[in-house]
Parts: structure tokens; sequence; C-alpha cells
């Protein structure tokens, strides 16, 4: 497809839509690239402020300056110019089908997949967050958007708040939130519908919360939003920009998966027919980016409100994902799974101390995000912390945080990876099925090797990382999977 951003040009005259892509894309990214930005006021003043900025299911390829040429995302790809983009961040997968739920629990408390309390739905006490931290730190803290951890979690976390969100998914259109309450009583008859998309409300409200501050203290500002998760509805104006006749399939399509993963009749699969067809994926895709680019509108208010306010050279922020998404790769459809496509998420910090316009290729997980922000900001870090901290790897590009990630998904699928060789065990109803793929060679994951004698010994490594990785993180699931 043609670079919609390199040189702003590429040669030839392209199609309506693609040429207004082109065009919002170097109208705001230049914007903010080479607009004026005023200096700091608070630079010399006090601690940094951090930012952290969550998106719901969005995948890892779904940024155009980190290479999806089909999609406009001119406030991330000015982020990216400004920061560091990991581009081997990872979930660690999910130990319910709400895969959202541990994966949020282990961003807030550092911990581990099978460290967090009632898979992620409560978060105790003894599990201090990182907004919390930052609170007994001595910050203003602000919590906006989605909170699915339990609303005691969230009352002890926040001096302020607005726009909160204790549900899972929701009509964007028609939200019922609860206001911030000083006292932590968020009972459900305080919740009321809000009109307007969702993306727009926490946006506006973020926005509000940074125009309040003053040079008193340092703020910790979480907006969580619920885009791009489905019902995948943008603006009509937005979603007239992709049309499903110009989206490619994935290269790694199926009209189904090839064997019984353990969760392939859950909600999340069922917003597709059986069997998938190209047409239906297209169309899929094209609403998903649709909602992606009507967000990424939303995250430029933000960053014009820190440039109005002279915050933003003395913020640190973090935008992320709190999983990916199938969206017809691998004949699936949701995040029930340990595919490329589900555990990588993306992963951009930004700010003092951040080089800018760098990638990173080390291999991390979204608990690695609290241990770093406490070390750039100069916050202690928690006994329950868990997570490695990321500050290593943004001073030198040959850092390594860690040489494996290990994957879960309930009592189903386990997998392990080194970075380049990617291990997936089954155990479903009896059967086991075993996945190998490398990764270098194959980033699709197409192609299994596993039943290849030339690739044995990655095998038999692979099953004993599997292994030891089970131990050293307590997995409660000893049998199955034929390795154990």
């Amino acid at each position: 497809m043609n670079d919609l951003h390199e040189n702003g040009q590429s040669g030839e005259k392209l199609p309506p839509r693609r040429e207004f892509l082109r065009r919002l894309a170097l109208g705001v990214s230049g914007a903010a690239l080479c607009g004026g930005m005023p200096e700091s006021r608070a630079a010399a003043k006090r601690p940094p402020n951090v930012v952290v900025l969550l998106s719901d299911d969005q995948r890892f390829d779904t940024i155009h300056a980190l290479g999806n040429r089909e999609i406009c995302t001119p406030t991330l790809d000015a982020l990216c110019a400004r920061g560091t983009a990991f581009t081997r961040a990872h979930i660690m997968g999910g130990t319910q089908a709400a895969v959202c739920v541990p994966s949020r629990a282990m961003l807030l408390t550092g911990r581990n997949l099978f460290s967090l309390e009632d898979t992620g739905n409560t978060i105790p006490e003894s599990h201090t967050t990182m907004p919390e931290a930052f609170r007994a730190a001595g910050y203003r803290t602000c919590g906006i958007g989605k909170w699915h951890n339990g609303r005691s979690s969230y009352a002890r976390s926040f001096t302020d708040g607005a726009h909160i969100y204790f549900g899972g998914m929701a009509d964007h259109f028609h939200l019922a939130t609860w206001d911030f309450d000083p006292e932590g009583k968020y009972p459900e008859k305080a919740a009321r519908v809000r009109e307007g998309h969702s993306s727009e409300l926490l946006a506006e409200a973020a926005v509000d919360f940074i125009r309040k501050q003053q040079d008193d203290k340092p703020f910790f500002l979480y907006t969580a939003f619920l885009a791009p998760h489905d019902p995948r509805t943008a603006p009509p104006e937005y979603a007239a920009k992709y049309k499903g006749d110009d989206i490619l399939v994935p290269e790694n399509f199926l009209p189904k998966h090839p064997f019984d993963n353990g969760e392939l009749k859950i909600r999340d699969e069922l917003l597709a027919p059986f069997p998938r067809t190209p047409e239906a994926i297209r169309q899929h895709i094209a609403d998903y980016y649709a909602m992606i680019t009507h967000l990424d509108a939303q995250l430029a208010k933000v960053m014009q409100a820190l440039d109005d306010s002279g915050q933003r050279d003395n913020t640190i922020i973090v935008f992320a994902g709190d999983n990916g998404l199938a969206v017809g790769q691998h004949g699936l459809m949701g995040k029930q799974n340990l595919y490329e496509c589900s555990v990588r998420v993306p992963l951009i910090l930004g700010g003092p101390g951040v080089e800018p316009n760098a990638r990173r290729d080390t291999l991390c997980c979204l608990q690695d995000v609290f241990p770093t922000l406490c070390q750039l900001a100069g916050v202690a870090v928690p006994g329950s912390v868990e997570g490695r901290s990321l500050v290593e790897a943004l001073k030198r590009e040959d850092a390594q945080v860690r040489d494996h990630v290990f994957y879960a998904y309930r009592d189903v699928q386990r997998g392990v990876s080194d970075g380049r060789w990617k291990l997936i065990e089954y155990a479903v109803a009896g059967a086991r099925t075993t996945q190998l793929f490398d990764l270098e060679k194959d980033p699709m994951e197409m192609k299994n090797l596993a039943d290849d004698e030339a690739y044995k010994q990655h095998l038999s490594r692979l099953r004993a990382l599997l292994r030891k990785s089970k131990e050293e993180l307590h997995d409660p699931q000893a049998a199955g999977f034929g390795v154990m």
C-alpha cells in the first residue's frame, strides 16, 4: 500500500480516502512535532507528572509509525517521534475469558498473572496499585474511564476522578459512569448515562483535569478508554474513512481455526460468521481502524492540553493497550488465545529521561511499566511489585529486560517465547496439540514446526523453559499440556 507519511507523497496519485488520511496524518503530526512547544513551567520545581493512557483491545500492529500503512494514527505517530516504542511488549494472557481484567490488574499492580487476587477482579490492600504508590509519594492522582478491578481499589488509588466506569464493555454512545466520590462510595444507583462517544467523554475529562492543575504538586493521570473494544461504532465521519474493500485480508487469515483451542464459541468469536469470509473480516478491520483513528484524535486533545498548560516537557507519558485481538487472524476474532496478535500490545513512553524517536525490541510485559515509572519519577517501588524496570532499556538499545515471556489462557493453553522461538501447548478435552513457531522467519505464525525433526532441539528446550516458568510463577495448572 502507499506510504501515507514518508516524504508526504508516494510518487503517484492516491485514492480520495487515502489522500485524506495522508493529509490528516501530515497535518496533525506536523503540528505536534513542528509547532512551538511551551517550556515546562514546572520542570525545575517538582518531580515529573505522569500520564497513563490505556486503550482497550488495541493490537500491537495498529500504529502507522510502527509499520501499519493502512491506518492513520498521527497522535500516536507523534508520540513515537518524541519517545520510545517498545515493539515486543506483551501481556501474560489471562486466567479468565475477560482477558482485560487480569491484564489491567498486572499493569496496575506490577504483579505476574498467577500472583493476582481473584484473577484480577479485585486488588487487595496488600497489592499496592500504581496510582496508590504515586499518591503516597505526594502526587495528586486522577482516575478516568474504565476500572475493571474492584471499587475499593479505585477508591484508595485516587484523589480525583471523572466518568468512572466499573464495567467491561458498553454502548460507546450511552456510557453509564460514576462521578468521583471522595468517600469512595459507588452504589449502582449513582451511575448516570452520558451522551456522546465514550472516547470523547473520557478525553474531555482528562483535558479538564490537566487544565485545572497548578504548580503546587505533581499529578498522576490515568485515563482508560473503552475503544477500540466492540461494539466498533466510531462516529460516522470516522467510520466513512475506512472501507472494507480497501483493507487487506491478514496474511494468516483462515476460514476457521485448524483445531479446538478450548475457546472457539465464546462471545468474541461469534462476532463474525462461521466459516470466516474475507469480506466480513475486511469490514471488521475497517471498523476497528475507524475506532482507533477516532481514539487517536481524542488523544491529540490530551497532548494539546499538556502543551497549552506548559506541562508537556515535565510529563512522562505512557500509551499502552490492555491486550490484542485476532480480528480474522488464524480464523479467530477475539483475544482468548496466545498468538502474537493477542498477547502483544502497543507500549510507548515519552517525556523526561526517555530517548526520542527510539525503538526497543527487548522482551517486556505490561507489569514492567509500574517499576519503570517509579524509577523515572523517583518514587519508591512497593514491595508487592514483581515487574522489571525498563529504565536500562530506555538508556541502552542492547539492554535485555527479560530473556523469555510466559503465556497462559485459562486451563487450556500455555506458551513461552524467547523472542525468536515460540511454543504453544494446548490441552482440550483430553486432546493435546503443540505448536512451534520461528518468529524471525514466520512472524505471522503460519508454519507449525512442532513435528519437524529438524527443530526437535528447540521444541525440547522450550518445553523445559515452559516447565521452569510454570514452577517459578506458581502456575496452579500442573497437569496437561503434554510436558508436565
